[in-house]
């Protein structure tokens, strides 16, 4: 699916192309009731900007088809026949929001033009143009309309990396509503019913990495302020939350609570440290209801073969040095001064 834009190009046709990718060929794009600036170059057809970068481009919210006029958008949505919502099948709905899940190699025209216009507003020097491998999650809030989409994710049928996610974009006129959130839980979610543990595809983007770290950083603190029993493993921690424990061990890092003593790797987190970072990280906006996902994995693979299943998962060299979570405070006789962060 994901491949090099620079792929048999030569030296001279890569320097043309990154010249012409620089401008954006498109400065506005609609969907629905919402007019969105541009942020970069898409590969749209030809046709679609011959005389260069155009005003806007249309796109109908049900269908993703794209069009040059708002008057070819119109007649096209006139059609009687028109469905209201992506196609798919829908295996989330509560009172605010619905989820469809589309094969990549099925509803090949719409989860093109999906990408069409997320590429406006990412910028990855690759495409994603193979789309047959992927599998699709379309975030929509509804109403006696329809449904009108908010954001994305796209994850592989199945991947040798453990990656439960390859690509998420909240629509830039839906950001700062907490959809980005619940995407990201809602990959999570999925990873739960697999039985496995899931990470996003690296590197992550500058704006990926500040969304994961904060969710990351709720669902640990959560987790740990709700178990506080003295000690638990990582094990633990990645079988409740499907985090892999790679992606646990640097949270902790970042939120300062990983310490070293006596050549082991602790995690030292007293209550009231927690509160605090708590409030830091709180679990805000929409949450995804696990008993209202209905969904099956499209493919169910040994666990005893899968290193990604939990059943089967090992926990990583560094893991393994972390044996003990102590959520209580240190025996008096030792001072937090006796840590030392060797990582």
């Amino acid at each position: 699916l994901e491949h090099d834009e620079h792929e048999g190009l030569d030296e001279a046709s890569v320097l043309e192309h990154e010249e012409v990718t620089k401008v954006k060929n498109i400065k506005f794009a609609q969907l629905g009731r919402h007019i969105m600036e541009c942020w970069y170059f898409s590969p749209f057809p030809k046709e679609y900007h011959l005389q260069g970068p155009i005003e806007c481009i249309y796109f109908c919210e049900f269908s993703f088809r794209f069009f040059k006029t708002k008057e070819e958008l119109i007649r096209y949505q006139s059609r009687p026949n028109l469905l209201r919502h992506p196609p798919g099948n829908e295996i989330y709905r509560d009172n605010h929001l619905a989820m469809f899940e589309l094969d990549g190699a099925v509803e090949k025209i719409y989860c093109q033009n999906l990408c069409y216009f997320a590429k406006l507003f990412l910028d990855h020097k690759t495409l994603y143009w193979d789309i047959d491998p992927f599998l699709f999650y379309v975030l929509c809030t509804y109403d006696n309309r329809g449904y009108h989409p908010v954001g994305f994710f796209s994850k592989e049928k199945y991947s040798d990396m453990g990656y439960n996610l390859a690509c998420i974009l909240t629509f830039p006129s839906a950001q700062r509503k907490g959809y980005g959130k619940f995407l990201i839980a809602f990959s999570y979610e999925l990873s739960k019913k697999e039985d496995k543990v899931g990470s996003p595809e690296k590197p992550l983007s500058d704006l990926g990495a500040v969304s994961y770290r904060s969710y990351w950083s709720s669902v640990i603190l959560r987790y740990l302020r709700e178990n506080n029993s003295q000690y638990m493993s990582m094990m633990d921690i990645s079988k409740a939350t499907a985090i892999l424990s790679d992606d646990i061990v640097s949270t902790l890092q970042f939120l300062g609570l990983l310490q070293y003593l006596n050549n082991q790797y602790y995690i030292y987190a007293p209550l009231h440290l927690l509160d605090k970072l708590i409030d830091k990280y709180p679990i805000s906006g929409y949450s995804v209801d696990p008993d209202r996902l209905h969904w099956t994995p499209l493919y169910v693979t040994d666990p005893r073969k899968d290193k990604w299943s939990i059943k089967a998962k090992k926990e990583s060299n560094i893991s393994n040095h972390i044996t003990n979570t102590i959520i209580t405070n240190i025996d008096d006789t030792i001072s937090n001064n006796s840590f030392v962060d060797k990582t």
